[in-house]
């Protein structure tokens, strides 16, 4: 029964365990949180990244809520991309984290704004906190980049 419940352990610490982690940062000697780092490449508009920081507990069955997010244009962004996403107002979910076992997640949600030509990541957590569903947003515009260049022309 013992290697049981050590085996279900050792999968629930390897299950927050993500291959996109490029940093570890701990909140100090008395605690088992530690603030980590991901990086994400946009699966479809691959010239954009994003970091993700967000607080985990390694040991608690709940990690908290708070993410923080920033992304940038880190290649090329083509008109092909753009024709490929979601331009509903909700846009489309392009990275997900479980933050708990109790179906609680951290989601990066990709929304385009037509007006501005600039794209939207809206870093969230799924499960109300405190009172708030805890949430940050970075933006990277189209300026510059060969699809707002293209879009501008079919305009005129």
């Amino acid at each position: 029964m013992k290697k049981q419940t050590l085996c279900g352990l050792a999968l629930l610490m390897l299950a927050g365990c993500s291959d996109s982690e490029v940093g570890d940062v701990s909140l100090g000697l008395f605690t088992l949180k530690d603030i980590k780092l991901d990086s994400m490449i946009d699966p479809v508009v691959t010239g954009v990244t994003c970091h993700v920081a967000s607080v985990e507990a390694d040991l608690s069955l709940s990690d908290p809520s708070d993410s923080s997010i920033s992304c940038r244009q880190t290649g090329e962004i083509t008109a092909q991309m753009i024709a490929q996403i979601d331009k509903s107002k909700s846009g489309e979910v392009v990275f997900k984290k479980s933050k708990s076992i109790f179906l609680k997640s951290m989601k990066v949600r990709r929304i385009y704004d037509p007006t501005s030509q600039t794209l939207m990541y809206l870093s969230y957590s799924t499960k109300e906190t405190s009172g708030s569903f805890k949430h940050s947003l970075s933006t990277v515009p189209l300026w510059g980049t060969e699809a707002y260049i293209q879009s501008s022309q079919k305009a005129q």
